[in-house]
């Protein structure tokens, strides 16, 4: 199977087992991930989040494969419009 149809068809599930994998240097389970292991599941997780996820993340990886970086500005505003309920804290 090429890169692309498995990315395309690759679970949430196993992009987190390789997005763990390629931050701990370990599987979920705990067995370690060789670097070699470590590499290629940082390139997938790159190519999942690509054709897959819409973040709000400062950096992220574009569909086409290029880094996309946010300036300070965007990313008040895409929290500003977002419906997501934030904690917000107060002095008492």
């Amino acid at each position: 199977m090429d890169l692309i149809n498995f990315v395309e068809n690759m679970s949430y599930d196993m992009y987190f087992r390789l997005k763990h994998a390629a931050e701990t240097g370990k599987w979920p389970e705990g067995t370690e991930a060789g670097k070699e292991q470590q590499e290629r599941a940082l390139q997938l997780i790159m190519a999942y989040q690509a054709k897959h996820l819409e973040s709000d993340d400062i950096l992220t990886i574009s569909s086409n494969g290029e880094i996309v970086t946010k300036t300070k500005r965007e990313l008040k505003d895409s929290f500003a419009n977002s419906d997501d309920a934030i904690a917000r804290f107060t002095d008492l």
